[in-house]
């Protein structure tokens, strides 16, 4: 085996290595979604049950700069996580809107 075919094939194994700490990763995401979905469907039901407001924009406000902050603390652009944050939101509004649990809004998401 030449320098050159091994040099490629080191490189291989450590590309595949990363990628698969990535496929890891995706897999936590995945799962933990899962769970913060689960989570938020909760509360939208708890607050269709009681007839309590499905918004709460000083809880809103407190998470977005919580949030913020944690991303922030990792290293990770405090705008893309507002924006995934944002993503994650619209969903769960629209899981809501689906199971005609529509108390699901913004706070929900948020995990109030």
């Amino acid at each position: 085996m030449s320098a050159v075919t091994h040099q490629k094939s080191e490189a291989g194994a450590e590309l595949q290595r990363l990628r698969d700490s990535i496929d890891n990763l995706d897999a936590v995401l995945v799962h933990t979604l899962a769970e913060r979905f689960k989570c938020t469907q909760k509360v939208g039901e708890y607050k269709a049950r009681y007839s309590l407001p499905p918004a709460d924009p000083i809880r809103e406000e407190a998470q977005i700069k919580r949030l913020r902050s944690l991303a922030e603390t990792a290293k990770l652009d405090p705008d893309f996580a507002e924006k995934f944050l944002a993503f994650i939101v619209k969903e769960v509004i629209r899981h809501h809107e689906a199971t005609g649990t529509v108390g699901g809004l913004k706070t929900e998401a948020l995990g109030e």
